[in-house]
């Protein structure tokens, strides 16, 4: 098969298409309820010139959590839940009430359900999240893995600082990751982190005379009374108390190529050398790596970032070669990034535009242009009846989507959607363009509509323009545009670029239809949001270097 991206919600995305028990291993990591904003600044070049909010994770009492609730009444809910993840919403619902806690609970909980389902029999789910409520998701996923044969394997420690100021209390520096198993017969490969030169000098610090190899010495007794054997031609009894650790014909091999070899003292001992040794085996507490910092040449911009080294682990632990490996929360992709050079299949599902052109961009980056033909692209608008689907959805949490599809598809994945709640300014996205041979940047403002339009907007927009001393605007709509709406922008004008000399329209028109036909913005020398450029000095002049 295909590797899969979707977009959209992946509850219904889990309901409806991903069939019972065909993923190997299932990671999430969705947004936290820590009450926190992430804002995502993707670069600052003359001033910043394209900031977005790439999520809030906060969560609310809202319509969704109502309908969700429904679903666990213990008469009339759901049958396909199991009955004691149903008592146990009961209980917390007595507890949280109409809260933002309850309201997460509800939202994971389903989805978890989900998960359990496409599982394979032999399948591996690790939940990632935070202290802020890992102890109400353990008991979720013991309701829901445990109840049905499955079994919890490790509560998993990933210290993600090194250090950090909370105020008064301890610093947080750390976050959770649930490992279950869908069954006691499941997939698992042991990993391991690689010595460190001091501990290998330190520890494995004899040299074998004939072959040169590093090695330590170790002892050929353990604990529990045993029987003498030959070393040689010696007869030796094991120490008081103790037996040797190794067979008669083991000894016999291991004397005769040189690995057992005698102390001073006559005591043998053996040689564990550092060439055959896999490393130190990773346990449930994770302090080898850290999250990302700006420094990091992996790292996108995108704000809740993991390192590659975290999904290697999991990956690599839980599933092989050819197995199936899905995230239904993807955001910028490490999973199915980590997944493709694993030679894993995939499936990845964000319900955010934003995330699938950033996934889609990163593995064209990786693996070159040809891997988005083995790619199954679902949920992107591909004719106006599916756009009008999307543009109308209205679900608070999905239906700013259309404008982040319009803004980023028609700036060929270079533009940033305003994801600001509430009053926008009139300003639904941004392009940024240089501006001159100093490295100044200038916007091209967005207005993306759903609605009936007419030539009052167009002259709004073209007041929004200059309020902003932005370099242009594209005024993106649903209906096709009328004649007056046309003959207003034209009579804009145009705008020059200094840097290039390019005149280009102040104020374009354009068309859903146009964009799913394939029309594209054609402004120059655009600044890639989630890439930096570098200001080079030559000849006394300035040079942008992409």
């Amino acid at each position: 098969m295909d590797n899969q991206l979707y977009y959209g919600d992946n509850l219904e995305i889990l309901q409806d298409n991903i069939p019972d028990g065909s993923v190997d291993l299932c990671y999430i990591d969705p947004p936290f309820n820590s009450n926190r904003d992430y804002n995502q600044i993707y670069n600052n070049i003359g001033k910043d010139v394209a900031q977005a909010t790439a999520f809030t994770d906060t969560w609310e009492w809202d319509r969704a959590a109502v309908e969700g609730l429904k679903r666990f009444d213990l008469v009339k809910g759901d049958k396909k839940i199991p009955l004691k993840t149903k008592h146990l919403i009961a209980g917390l619902f007595k507890v949280l009430e109409r809260g933002s806690m309850m309201a997460y609970i509800i939202s994971i909980t389903q989805r978890i359900i989900e998960i359990y389902r496409v599982l394979k029999p032999t399948g591996s789910f690790y939940l990632h999240c935070d202290p802020t409520a890992s102890h109400y998701l353990k008991l979720i996923l013991d309701s829901v893995f445990c109840e049905n044969g499955g079994d919890f394997k490790n509560e998993i420690v990933w210290r993600r600082h090194y250090s950090h100021n909370d105020g008064k209390k301890f610093g947080c520096i750390h976050d959770i990751i649930l490992f279950y198993t869908k069954s006691k017969n499941y997939t698992y490969n042991r990993q391991h982190y690689a010595y460190t030169n001091e501990y290998a000098l330190k520890k494995y610090n004899g040299i074998d005379e004939k072959t040169l190899r590093r090695f330590r010495s170790v002892s050929m007794n353990a604990p529990g009374q045993g029987d003498a054997k030959y070393f040689g031609d010696k007869l030796l009894e094991p120490p008081k108390g103790t037996h040797w650790r190794w067979s008669q014909d083991r000894i016999n091999e291991s004397i005769e190529n040189g690995i057992i070899y005698f102390t001073k003292n006559g005591v043998p001992r053996y040689k564990q050398f550092l060439d055959e040794m896999e490393g130190v085996p990773v346990q449930d507490t994770w302090t080898e790596f850290y999250g990302l910092s700006s420094h990091d040449k992996e790292r996108l911009g995108y704000p809740t970032q993991k390192p590659e080294a975290l999904m290697e682990i999991i990956i690599n632990a839980s599933s092989n070669i050819g197995d199936v490996v899905l995230d239904a929360y993807c955001g910028c992709g490490t999973t199915v990034a980590v997944a493709q050079r694993l030679k894993r299949k995939w499936i990845g599902i964000d319900i955010t535009y934003q995330s699938i052109y950033v996934i889609l961009k990163r593995l064209e980056e990786h693996f070159g242009k040809k891997i988005i033909n083995h790619i199954e692209i679902s949920g992107i608008p591909r004719d106006i009846e599916s756009a009008k689907a999307l543009a109308h959805k209205k679900e608070d949490k999905t239906r700013k989507e259309f404008e982040k599809w319009a803004v980023i598809t028609y700036s060929n994945n270079e533009g940033t959607p305003n994801e600001k709640k509430g009053a926008d300014k009139g300003i639904d996205g941004v392009l940024n363009i240089y501006w001159n041979a100093d490295a100044e940047a200038k916007e091209v403002l967005f207005s993306v509509k759903s609605g009936h339009v007419s030539v009052a907007q167009i002259r709004d927009f073209l007041h929004v323009i200059d309020r902003e001393n932005a370099a242009a605007g594209v005024f993106i709509t649903l209906e096709e545009p009328t004649k007056p709406m046309i003959l207003e922008a034209k009579s804009a004008g145009t705008v020059t670029i200094p840097l290039t000399g390019q005149s280009v329209e102040k104020l374009q028109i354009v068309s859903i239809q146009e964009i799913l036909d394939g029309k594209r913005a054609n402004f120059p020398l655009t600044i890639n949001p989630l890439k930096k450029a570098e200001r080079k000095i030559e000849d006394n002049q300035s040079k942008i270097v992409f």
